[in-house]
C-alpha cells in the first residue's frame, strides 16, 4: 500500500506516518531527504532521529530518490519506506536546477508508481496558505502542489494530519 500524509508544519504529519510505517508488516527503513544546514537543523534531524524505533534502518538522500526506491524494489522482500519529506526535497530540488529537477522528479514519480513494498510519504499541504510574495516560492508552493497531486494518484491511501488528528481523504 502506498500512503501520502498531507499536513501543516507542526500538524502531527510526521508522527502519523511513523505510526503507518509502524504498522507495516516489513522492515522499516526511513528515507530522509533533510540536510543539516544550520544547528537548529541539526538539532531538528537529531530529534527525528532518536524518536524513530531503533531497528528501523536509515537513508539519506537530498536529490535521488529514485534511487534509492530502485535499490530497495530490487530487495528480495522490499521494505516499508518512510519518505520523510518532500517539501524539503522539492526545495532541495529547486535549488539543484532545472535540469536536476525534472529528471529527478519524474524518476521519482516512475519509481513510486512501480515499488513493490509499502510507501508512506509524507509531504507539506501548501494549498491552504497565502500566495508568496516572491517568485521563488510562487514556484515551490505550485511545484509541492503538483507533485503532491500526483502522488495522491499513484497511492491508494491519502490521510491529511490536522493538530494531530488524521483525516481520511483517499479511499
Amino acid at each position: 500500500m502506498h500512503t501520502l500524509v498531507l499536513g501543516g508544519i507542526r500538524s502531527g504529519k510526521t508522527a502519523l506516518a511513523e505510526k503507518l510505517a509502524s504498522a507495516s508488516d516489513s522492515t522499516v527503513v526511513y528515507l530522509a531527504t533533510a540536510t543539516a544546514g544550520d544547528e537548529e537543523m541539526r538539532a531538528r534531524i537529531q530529534r527525528h532521529q532518536q524518536q524513530r524505533p531503533p531497528a528501523w534502518g536509515l537513508e539519506e538522500e537530498p536529490l535521488a530518490l529514485a534511487g534509492v526506491l530502485g535499490r530497495h524494489a530490487q530487495a528480495p522482500d522490499a521494505p516499508c519506506l518512510l519518505v520523510d519529506c518532500m517539501s524539503l526535497w522539492v526545495s532541495n530540488l529547486l535549488h539543484a536546477g532545472a535540469e536536476t529537477f525534472a529528471r529527478e522528479r519524474t524518476a521519482f514519480l516512475e519509481q513510486v508508481s512501480s515499488y513493490p513494498g509499502d510507501l508512506v510519504i509524507v509531504s507539506n499541504e501548501v494549498g491552504l496558505g497565502t500566495i508568496g510574495m516572491d517568485p521563488l516560492t510562487r514556484r515551490f508552493a505550485d511545484e509541492l502542489g503538483w507533485l503532491n497531486q500526483a502522488l495522491a494518484t499513484l497511492s491508494g491511501k491519502v490521510v491529511m494530519s490536522i493538530a494531530g488528528l488524521p483525516m481520511g481523504l483517499k479511499p
